[in-house]
């Protein structure tokens, strides 16, 4: 009996005690299951972020490259032999070869000047300048195709002209049959040789701009030149210098450019504002005092 009583009051302290030993095993395991449950989370949250990633790096690779269409012209022509001989001999006749001028690309800008005086004796002389020049523009992926650079251009070159120094009674007309757009810009110069009548004749062919100047005056009491003759002359310049142009890239006439879509062109760069200015700044050119 005695052992008995021993063994039941052992027994509920037994049971006690394996029942203290579960819980106190199961409060363990709820860390446990928590810290894995959590490391199990973080870790789905870094592989969507590694995901989003990829997906991302993946839709950049396959977005296109910019393009830009292709400039139609990719040269000059000889800027001195961009207006024939005969037409030559008729506008500036006492002319010698012409001077070029000087160009780090004559693929990319050009022009040629000449001088003509004939000298008369006391009945006077007859001075004229002719100047061609040429600016060709580029297509850039950054900057545009070379044919909206080329307009741009065009047009600042007929604002420089109707703004000249000194100009008087300036008038500026559209030519037609010239290019893709051209304009004629005639004023007079008032100098202490005579009076000037100077014409700039501007050109848009595609992406190459075509800048023509001719000026003349009566010297030492000669009468000063016709300005609608003038006009005609630097017209004709003009048209010979564009055809020179599309000749020279294999181009009969001009047009809207056909050039395929290039994905870029801006290894090839465009005149810069400052070096694209055409010769035509100095077209109230006078001859000499010596002449």
């Amino acid at each position: 009996m005695q052992l008995r009583a021993q063994r039941d009051q052992r027994d509920p302290q037994a049971k006690r005690a394996k029942r203290l030993t579960r819980v106190l095993v199961g409060a363990a395991a709820v860390p446990v299951m928590l810290v894995a449950a959590g490391c199990s989370s973080d870790s789905g949250s870094d592989d969507g972020k590694d995901k989003a990633a990829e997906e991302s790096a993946a839709s950049k690779s396959a977005s296109p490259s910019p393009t830009v269409q292709a400039a139609a012209f990719r040269k000059l022509p000889e800027p001195c032999s961009a207006v024939t001989k005969k037409t030559l001999d008729d506008l500036v006749p006492k002319a010698d070869s012409g001077k070029e001028g000087a160009s780090n690309d004559t693929a990319m800008r050009a022009s040629c000047s000449w001088d003509s005086l004939d000298d008369n004796g006391v009945k006077g002389s007859q001075f004229r300048w002719l100047s061609v020049s040429m600016l060709r523009f580029e297509s850039d992926v950054t900057r545009g195709e070379g044919d909206k650079l080329a307009g741009d251009y065009y047009r600042k070159q007929l604002k420089d002209a109707q703004g000249a120094e000194g100009a008087k009674s300036v008038k500026t007309a559209p030519v037609s049959g010239m290019g893709d757009e051209a304009s004629v810009v005639r004023y007079d110069l008032k100098k202490k040789e005579g009076t000037f009548k100077q014409q700039t004749v501007v050109a848009r062919v595609e992406n190459v701009v075509v800048t023509v100047d001719l000026n003349g005056a009566g010297l030492a009491g000669d009468k000063t030149p016709d300005a609608d003759d003038l006009v005609k002359d630097a017209q004709k310049a003009a048209k010979e210098a564009v055809a020179a142009v599309t000749k020279a890239n294999g181009s009969a006439a001009g047009g809207t450019s056909s050039g395929a879509p290039s994905p870029s062109e801006s290894s090839s760069k465009a005149p810069s504002e400052e070096s694209s200015q055409s010769p035509s700044k100095s077209s109230s050119k006078a001859p000499a005092k010596d002449s």
